[in-house]
């Protein structure tokens, strides 16, 4: 997996829990596990690019990116605006699909994660995720951890067994 230049992941059900929680003045919050913020310094310090792709369209979403120093951010994009956005990240960068690793948990990631290089989804993805060929399935559930060990699987591949 050293050929991946740029990391690339979906928020909700990804980066947390895929909970909504509301107040009753209508306050939304997301939950984010730290592990999954110091994978951004990870790829970072190994000069991998990194971005956020996801269908909602939140300040909060916008102050983690800025917090964990996500090179690109784009919200609001769905019905095939996941692929689109991966794209045209990639012109700007230069580099092809083919060295995009990409995580994803549901049906509106399905298009991008086919088309990318390395793909990886946390355990409780959904079952058309899942089924996708060649896709890492990942221990660890969306919000505890799975961007990070998808990360350390990038960053410190296993040698193959003899």
């Amino acid at each position: 997996m050293t050929n991946i230049k740029l990391f690339l992941t979906d928020v909700d059900g990804v980066l947390t829990d895929g909970s909504m929680y509301y107040t009753e003045n209508g306050d939304e919050f997301k939950r984010f596990h730290t592990h999954d913020g110091m994978a951004f310094e990870l790829l970072r310090n190994a000069g991998i690019k990194t971005g956020i792709i996801t269908s909602e369209n939140t300040q909060i979403v916008a102050r983690r990116a800025a917090k964990i120093k996500a090179d690109f951010l784009y919200q609001g994009h769905r019905n095939g605006g996941k692929l689109a956005a991966a794209r045209e990240i990639c012109t700007r960068l230069g580099i092809s699909l083919q060295e995009v690793a990409y995580i994803g948990d549901d049906i509106n990631c399905l298009e991008l994660l086919q088309a990318v290089g390395v793909a990886a989804c946390p355990a409780n993805a959904v079952t058309a995720v899942k089924n996708i060929e060649n896709i890492i399935w990942l221990e660890k559930r969306g919000g505890e951890g799975a961007v990070r060990e998808f990360v350390e699987m990038i960053l410190n591949p296993l040698p193959p067994k003899i």
